[in-house]
């Protein structure tokens, strides 16, 4: 999937910007009229603008308007505004762009950003790719926007590994399946026919990491999502819980259960060496490390009740973080290394949330019934989990939220979905 980029359109200083650092961001009127379709492909073109407005609408921060409202009609790439027309209709940011296929079959994809307010192109680039990737193409423009606007990437040119579930309740047939970050382009990566739990991504690569019940003991299996090679870490007595990489990517933490209680170890994936970071009689599970690998938080029942706990990448000074009311679970730290998410029960109710490391700022971003799984988006601004169904018909939905906790939104799956864990930026 390879993606050129003519960088000979300079960006240049805009005014408008987005702080999506607010407890409450109000979106910003974007203007997007359909891009020009050069050479005749108007369902194309179409298309790839429908697909840029939903990836910014979707993440709170912008508002595409009417495009019955604009009075500037046929705009394209090259196509100079008349930014009254624009500021007349409230717009604060305008993106026109052009498709073309060119000679040789590629798609040639250009567009501009321009400030309306300060009448300045804000940023213009280039890309070709191949037709198939014309959605790919579409995910990186809105990345492109998005980072012009906040500061910050995007992560709209990701994908998101989960459960597939099927079947009666009581006989749920689980496929690992992975899909764009949008739900769009499903694939299956796994027939069916054994158990798989908790896939999670590589953060450095397209490759997950994921449980298999197939035989007497559960293994845990490496991924290449690319390539389709499937390679075993190791098959282990008893039960293993929630493998996750390393921050290089070098590395598989996870929980393994011997003898009535689990404890945590880390796995050199090139020497297949195991080293125990815990060695207690309580349950000390859900790994996930700091994005600079020197420390680790994990849930444990060690104090009598479930609750989070964060120590040093070698298993030394366990210090207890969590301090509410409630149990809390399935902790994930953060791309950003600012907060760590989790799962919180309480009095019946399921919550997804954050706080800092050190445990203060505690935030509830959504609540629901048992909603579980947090994972995060690349850029650590919004959060994947899933929230069941009540009743005998009733099964897992993925959803996001924002750390607003005002953005929350269904990712739409073929069937019921679970245990969602979000790629990092493709190449």
């Amino acid at each position: 999937m390879s993606f050129g980029l003519l960088a000979g359109l300079q960006p240049a200083n805009a005014l408008i910007e987005i702080d999506i650092t607010q407890g409450h961001v109000e979106p910003l009127p974007i203007a997007l009229p359909v891009f020009s379709p050069e050479g005749g492909d108007a369902k194309l073109a179409e298309e790839m603008t429908a697909v840029i407005a939903a990836d910014l609408k979707r993440s709170g921060l912008f508002k595409p308007l009417d495009p019955a409202s604009f009075i500037q009609k046929n705009m394209s790439a090259n196509t100079q505004p008349r930014f009254g027309d624009w500021r007349t209709i409230g717009a604060q940011a305008l993106l026109a762009g052009s498709v073309a296929k060119q000679a040789d079959g590629r798609v040639r994809a250009e567009f501009r950003l321009w400030d309306v307010f300060a009448s300045q192109q804000a940023l213009g680039q280039q890309f070709y790719t191949t037709p198939e990737n014309w959605r790919r193409l579409a995910h990186i423009i809105a990345d492109a926007v998005y980072e012009r606007l906040t500061g910050e990437k995007g992560y709209f040119d990701t994908r998101i590994v989960f459960v597939d579930e099927t079947g009666p309740k009581d006989k749920r047939v689980k496929r690992l399946a992975i899909m764009d970050q949008d739900g769009a382009n499903v694939r299956y990566l796994t027939r069916g026919d054994e158990l798989v739990l908790t896939p999670r991504f590589s953060p450095t690569s397209q490759e997950i990491t994921y449980m298999s019940y197939g035989g007497t003991d559960p293994s845990v299996y490496l991924l290449n999502i690319e390539t389709g090679q499937r390679e075993i870490v190791g098959n282990f007595p008893g039960m293993t819980f929630a493998p996750r990489f390393s921050p290089d990517g070098q590395k598989v933490i996870m929980s393994l259960e011997e003898g009535g209680n689990a404890n945590i170890f880390s796995m050199d994936l090139r020497s297949r060496r195991t080293t125990r970071l815990t060695n207690t009689a309580a349950i000390d599970t859900s790994p996930s490390y700091s994005p600079d690998g020197r420390r680790v938080v994990f849930e444990s029942d060690r104090g009598g009740s479930q609750q989070l706990y964060v120590m040093n990448a070698d298993g030394t000074n366990a210090q207890r973080i969590s301090f509410g009311p409630g149990r809390y679970s399935t902790p994930v730290w953060s791309p950003r290394g600012d907060l760590i998410a989790f799962t919180k029960q309480h009095q019946g109710r399921f919550m997804i949330g954050v706080m800092s490391p050190d445990g203060k700022g505690e935030r509830i971003l959504t609540e629901g019934y048992h909603n579980e799984g947090p994972a995060w988006s690349p850029n650590g601004r919004v959060l994947v989990f899933f929230r069941d169904t009540p009743g005998a018909n009733g099964g897992p939905q993925i959803w996001t939220v924002d750390l607003t906790g005002y953005n929350e939104q269904r990712v739409t799956t073929p069937s019921f979905a679970s245990d969602p864990s979000w790629s990092p930026l493709i190449d």
